[in-house]
């Protein structure tokens, strides 16, 4: 997928500078660098243990880097928390999707955030109240149908749904709450052909709106379907980024699998 020039030109949103994280003797993170912009797709590609998923984990708040600095919209932050990630506008979505299979979309949508206040509470009241059913109802029926994610019936448990609606479910909700960044772990695994391509439609939609999006993922055909740029990581450092194009597919590969031939500079050209 080509860079755009909104891309390109864009004051980065996330500016991740020298970090590290160990854990006792082993050195998940070494040193890492790099930046994602507004309304960007960053593919995040390495083998298992590359340091490719300890580093959204500090970016979401469920590990505090050792070293370095986080950097959101130019301000350096602690993200101590996955609550205070979210306060920041950013979401995460793992591989096991984090959803209660006993609720419907309604109630997996707004866990952990439902609306409470009524409006003509005064504001001393502001944690005091009841639910709004019929608000969260409202809002996510808005938000489905914004990103034309097809659904059963709204009441309908989540443990009931297939892979796909599942994964749709996690993503609309990331995508719908996560007003900075979206971070994406394996968003298309075990997915048929048909679910995966509505998961990617949803990831260009995101960008296309302006939120910046992370994806982790080995299906490097995905990858070239929706990323702008993608960074390969092995052992825990940072070894390049190229854009995942046709042109650049056996070069990605080399640096995932560490030859020789895949080494290129940031700028994904060829070390002089």
């Amino acid at each position: 997928m080509q860079q755009n020039e909104k891309t390109a030109e864009a004051t980065p949103v996330v500016e991740v500078e020298g970090v590290s994280k160990r854990f006792g003797a082993n050195l998940a993170l070494d040193d890492v660098s790099l930046e994602l912009r507004k309304g960007e797709v960053l593919a995040l590609l390495g083998d298992n243990g590359a340091g490719k998923s300890t580093l959204i984990k500090c970016l979401s708040g469920v590990y505090r880097h050792d070293e370095g600095v986080i950097r959101v919209n130019g301000k350096e932050v602690n993200v101590d928390s996955p609550m205070e990630a979210r306060e920041l506008g950013i979401e995460t979505v793992y591989q096991d999707l984090a959803l209660f299979d006993n609720f419907n979309v309604v109630g997996n949508f707004f866990a952990g955030r439902e609306p409470t206040k009524p409006k003509w509470l005064p504001k001393w009241f502001a944690n005091w109240g009841w639910v709004e059913d019929k608000a969260m109802s409202k809002e996510s029926e808005e938000i489905i149908n914004d990103l034309q994610v097809n659904l059963p019936e709204a009441d309908v448990e989540i443990g009931l749904m297939s892979g796909g609606q599942r994964q749709a479910v996690a993503c609309a909700r990331a995508m719908a709450f996560g007003d900075q960044v979206v971070i994406l772990d394996e968003p298309t695994s075990a997915l048929g052909a048909r679910e995966s391509g509505n998961v990617l439609r949803l990831i260009r939609d995101a960008a296309n709106q302006g939120r910046s999006t992370i994806i982790i993922s080995h299906n490097l055909d995905h990858v070239m379907q929706v990323a702008d740029r993608a960074v390969v990581f092995r052992r825990g450092v940072k070894v390049g980024e190229a854009i995942p194009t046709r042109e650049n597919h056996e070069r990605l590969v080399s640096m995932i699998v560490g030859s020789s031939e895949g080494k290129v500079a940031d700028d994904g050209e060829e070390p002089g």
